[in-house]
């Protein structure tokens, strides 16, 4: 019989935490009989009941893991633990708690894997958020992958089923802040996707702030394109080319109106201004060539530190309370 593991990170996700449980269990016995699952739950140290909530889960279905970190690490580092602990013949990379990605795709996820295909993504193709959201999203989804060298198209997050080979391949990625819906793609196996409606939350908030996600994306953007040093290079000599332009500029209008045109040095000056201000952005921009190759391979960290796991073979289970465990 063959696995399939499901991900599902989480922080302070008491309303929400069971009822995924539920639903993916009934999924399973339902639409996926012949299949074996392993759902593995990573809360990032959770300051209400969906750790002990968990516990109560993983207690009483072994086909439930948990993994529970010391701090918050954020949704990426966590979620990215969680899908390196997995076992599956295939492994969902992310099924959110609050299911607003939905789970009734994951069959059609499954018959495409069966197929041959080892990485199927689900593409947001309509999306229920407010417009700008929804805008902004979209602009910057339409950046990421406009100068990315992998043809994702826009929409696609971390809601993709992807083949144990493929799982294997990024353990073989040391990176301590991993961007994993573009990492798929740049290991490079046959890809489908599947568009759906990605729905607003049932209940609760979401606790992904505006600045976790901004640097979330400018994750994304640093680690699969060098696009932001090479516009701020190529921005820098743009400039500095236009200086000397308005520099020859102005020596001939100051030959042909001489002291007519403006008071003596103002031109030196501002010539002086806009041209080693360009020359300053095509420096800090090569620097930053050097630093961004630097970068990729000095980024070495552990994604997480963990506070205990549940229902792992390889680990020594354990029953203490989780709650007290936080204190």
């Amino acid at each position: 019989m063959k696995t399939i593991s499901i991900v599902t990170p989480c922080f302070n996700e008491e309303l929400n935490i069971r009822e995924c449980y539920e639903v993916i269990k009934a999924l399973f016995a339902d639409k996926l009989p012949g299949y074996r699952r392993e759902h593995i739950f990573c809360d990032n140290a959770s300051t209400d009941r969906t750790a002990e909530i968990l516990q109560e889960i993983a207690a009483a279905d072994p086909d439930v893991k948990v993994i529970v970190n010391t701090r918050n690490f954020g949704p990426l580092r966590s979620n990215y633990n969680g899908v390196m602990a997995s076992s599956g013949d295939a492994v969902l990379l992310c099924m959110v708690a609050d299911l607003q990605d939905p789970p009734e795709l994951i069959p059609q996820f499954i018959k495409h894997w069966e197929q041959g295909t080892e990485v199927v993504f689900g593409i947001r193709a309509t999306r229920e958020e407010s417009w700008i959201m929804r805008n902004v999203r979209g602009a910057y989804y339409r950046l990421l992958t406009g100068v990315s060298q992998m043809g994702v198209p826009p929409g696609v997050g971390d809601f993709q089923l992807v083949d144990k080979r493929v799982v294997d391949a990024m353990r073989q990625i040391d990176d301590a802040y991993p961007f994993m819906r573009m990492m798929t793609f740049e290991i490079g196996y046959n890809a489908v996707g599947v568009p759906y409606r990605w729905v607003a939350r049932k209940r609760g908030i979401s606790k992904n702030s505006l600045l976790r996600l901004i640097d979330q994306g400018m994750n994304g953007l640093i680690t699969f394109t060098s696009a932001p040093i090479r516009i701020v290079l190529f921005t820098g000599f743009f400039i500095a080319a236009l200086a000397i332009l308005y520099a020859v500029a102005i020596f001939a209008a100051s030959l042909i109106m001489y002291r007519e045109f403006a008071p003596p040095g103002i031109a030196t000056l501002i010539t002086a201004v806009f041209f080693f201000g360009g020359v300053q952005l095509f420096v800090t921009g090569l620097i930053g060539e050097y630093i961004l190759a630097i970068y990729g391979q000095v980024r070495r960290k552990p994604l997480v530190f963990e506070r205990t796991r549940l229902n792992f073979p390889t680990e020594k289970e354990t029953t203490k309370d989780l709650s007290n465990g936080q204190r």
